[in-house]
């Protein structure tokens, strides 16, 4: 492999990366942002009042993607092996 197919493999695997990770991380900044809201609002200084929403926010998303995350995981691993097969 040269340089550049090795900066095209890594710059696939980030974009991978981002593609899988993102609508977990989303959900949890928006939950996040939406419980501090409330809780400023609210006057409530409860620390630990955003974990418990944040954590199911997170896990409803993970069961709703995770399809589409096996999909974009799987196709990764398949141009992978297509560049192992191919030589390069």
């Amino acid at each position: 492999m040269t340089g550049p197919e090795i900066l095209d493999v890594g710059r696939d695997a980030i974009i991978t990366l981002l593609k899988v990770s993102a609508p977990l991380l989303l959900t949890g900044l928006l939950v996040g942002v939406l419980i501090s809201l409330v809780q400023a609002l609210t006057q409530i200084q409860e620390m630990t009042l955003v974990f418990v929403p944040k954590i199911v926010a997170m896990f409803v998303v993970l069961i709703l993607t995770l399809p589409f995350m096996g999909d974009v995981l799987q196709a990764h691993m398949a141009r992978i092996a297509q560049l192992i097969v191919s030589g390069g």
